[in-house]
């Protein structure tokens, strides 16, 4: 994820003005029936091919990370980054992103991204994060949040910027979960050992 300002401190905690009630266009629809799993972690771990797989695997939607063609654009067309004015119209098309696809999904649902994403990457290069956004972030529930292994190859494009920080990130990540008491579990392996320990696990909810 490339984003216009540095890394800041860790400890800042800085946020916008708080919102008591969570914005219409950041609430999570709840669809009966069907179980959402939520893939987080560095960029370029596998995590939009480890949705797709599992949605085709199991004969279903995933919802696609909303960042990555809004961010695609604007770099097409003035060749600049992710500013923080971009996070909230980010996060507002996420949640359409993730409702319209609930809405479609049979039986499973696979979230490539959340908002919680968003908010981990807003504190790792702004040191802050706006209050609904975070409120919204913490709200937002999945039957099975997975942290995709920093374990296949680094691919260059437009969008990513940080190869050798990876594993950093993705301990922020894991520090954010548990912070959040939010459970997950790791994931790693081949394409094809990521879908059927995935497929095990949703076994379970059976």
């Amino acid at each position: 994820m490339s984003l216009s300002h540095p890394k800041l401190s860790a400890n800042s905690k800085a946020n916008d003005s708080p919102t008591l009630e969570l914005a219409t266009s950041l609430q999570q629809q709840k669809v009966p029936d069907v179980l959402k799993v939520a893939i987080l972690g560095a960029e370029s771990t596998g995590k939009t091919t480890l949705c797709q797989d599992l949605a085709q695997h199991f004969n279903t939607q995933w919802a696609g990370e909303f960042m990555r063609p809004y961010l695609q654009l604007k770099w097409d067309t003035t060749q600049s980054s992710c500013e923080w004015e971009d996070l909230m119209p980010i996060a507002e098309g996420q949640v359409a992103e993730e409702n319209l696809k609930a809405s479609q999904a049979n039986r499973y649902l696979f979230c490539d991204t959340t908002l919680f994403e968003l908010m981990v990457y807003s504190y790792w290069y702004y040191g802050k994060c706006p209050q609904a956004l975070e409120t919204a972030a913490l709200a937002h529930s999945y039957d099975l949040i997975l942290l995709t292994e920093v374990d296949v190859p680094w691919v260059a494009d437009d969008l990513r910027d940080a190869p050798h920080q990876r594993h950093e990130i993705s301990q922020a990540f894991e520090q954010a979960l548990i912070t959040h008491n939010k459970p997950f579990r790791k994931i790693g392996g081949t394409r094809q050992q990521r879908v059927a320990t995935v497929a095990n696990w949703l076994a379970d909810f059976n």
